[in-house]
C-alpha cells in the first residue's frame, strides 16, 4: 500500500473586486490559503480550483451588481516546519497618509484583543 505524504503550502489567490460599471478605485483581494497537498504541482491546482469555484456575482444594498473575478494564483509557499514566530507573509503596503494607516492597524488590534476577551470570559 502507497501512502501519500502530504505537504503544506500557502498560496496566494487573487481576485478583482467590481462594483456596478468598475467607475472605482481597483480593488483587488488578496487571500492567504493554507492548502494540503503532495507536491507543487498539486497545491499549485487546488489553489487554482479554488479561485475559480470562489468567484461570486451578486447585487449590493443599491442593486448595482458586486463581481469577484479570479486572476489567479500569485504565490505558493511549501512549509518545512512550523515554527513558533515563523514569517508566513510579507507585502509592503505605500499610502499617502500613514496616519490612517497606524489607526486601521491599531483599531484591528483591538478588534482581535476584544474578540478574544470575549471568547475567554464565555468560557468562564
Amino acid at each position: 500500500m502507497n501512502v501519500k505524504h502530504m505537504n503544506w503550502y500557502l498560496s496566494k489567490i487573487i481576485f478583482r473586486i467590481i462594483c456596478g460599471e468598475g467607475d472605482h478605485t481597483p480593488q483587488f483581494d488578496e487571500q492567504l490559503r493554507l492548502i494540503a497537498a503532495e507536491d507543487e504541482e498539486e497545491a499549485f491546482c487546488k489553489a487554482m480550483t479554488i479561485g475559480q469555484r470562489e468567484q461570486d456575482a451578486f447585487y449590493n444594498h443599491e442593486q448595482q451588481l458586486v463581481q469577484w473575478k479570479f486572476i489567479n494564483v500569485a504565490e505558493l509557499y511549501r512549509f518545512s516546519g512550523l515554527l513558533d514566530g515563523a514569517e508566513m507573509y510579507s507585502r509592503i503596503h505605500e499610502t499617502d497618509d500613514p496616519d490612517a494607516y497606524i489607526d486601521q492597524a491599531n483599531r484591528r488590534a483591538d478588534h482581535i484583543r476584544a474578540s478574544t476577551t470575549h471568547k475567554m470570559l464565555r468560557l468562564l
